[in-house]
């Protein structure tokens, strides 16, 4: 099992930049994927970012490419979004994710059917 707590969230203005990170604990999820998710109220969850165990192998949403960056510390066990430009329709509950240990776990994938353990979500709001 792995448990995923993400932090990091807050009340921003439009512009401005957040820095989320996602622990792990439980074990040890260095060869896995992992992936940035995030869901706004009324909507269905949407893909953010994914990155691969290396950390060479990133992937984007068009929405937040150029502006946002993935990053993943295996000292820490600990997976990072850095968001700068922020703006209103960033607003939303931003969740982290590894991806399941069939297939190809080691892929940033952009379904979240591919990915297995979740975190319960940080909000992020952004006003203008």
């Amino acid at each position: 099992q792995v448990q995923l707590v993400e932090s990091g969230g807050g009340l921003v203005q439009a512009g401005a930049s957040l820095r989320l990170s996602c622990q792990a604990s439980g074990r040890t999820i260095s060869s896995y994927a992992m992936g940035w998710f995030r869901q706004a109220s009324g909507k269905a969850r949407e893909f953010v970012s994914a990155i691969s165990p290396t950390g060479g192998h990133t992937v984007y949403a068009d929405s937040v490419k150029g502006r946002f960056i993935i990053s993943r510390d295996h000292a820490k066990n600990t997976l990072y979004l850095e968001m700068n430009s922020l703006k209103p329709e960033d607003t939303a509950v931003y969740s982290c994710a590894v991806r399941s240990g069939t297939g190809n776990y080691w892929e940033p994938a952009e379904n979240s059917d591919q990915y297995i353990y979740w975190g319960l979500g940080t909000q992020v709001q952004v006003t203008v």
